[in-house]
């Protein structure tokens, strides 16, 4: 399983990479492969608040539909719009080209809930 060591990660099994005063989200390796092979992908538009903890979006595999949870609350400044026409990319590059959303965050405090790389092995080694 890749998992990035400098990104940030949620018990819902979604990323968080810092990048300046924004950050960009998206679902882990682990999460992709428990879905199975992604094949529609539904998100928030730009300008849409999201809350910490509550549902952004929502991930559909062969499976099963999964909710996404956000991370961390703010405002959705950007939206990946190639997961639209191409939501195998979820599976295939879950870091770079499946990214889902870029977004302002209102509260950094936030990040503490948000666990390392290790942390995040640790608790799907146990799942």
């Amino acid at each position: 399983m890749n998992t990035p060591a400098e990104l940030r990660y949620s018990e819902e099994h979604e990323w968080v990479k810092e990048e300046g005063e924004k950050v960009r989200i998206g679902i882990t390796d682990f999460a992709q492969s428990e879905l199975g092979d992604i094949v529609f992908v539904e998100l928030p538009e730009v300008g849409d608040e999201i809350t910490a903890d509550e549902p952004f979006g929502s991930v559909e595999s062969v499976k099963t539909v999964s909710e996404l949870y956000a991370p961390v609350s703010g405002k959705v400044v950007e939206v990946n719009e190639d997961l639209e026409d191409s939501p195998e990319f979820v599976n295939e590059s879950p870091y770079e080209k499946a990214w889902m959303i870029v977004v302002e965050p209102s509260d950094t405090s936030e990040f503490d809930n948000l666990m390392s790389a290790e942390d995040y092995v640790k608790m799907t080694s146990e799942e």
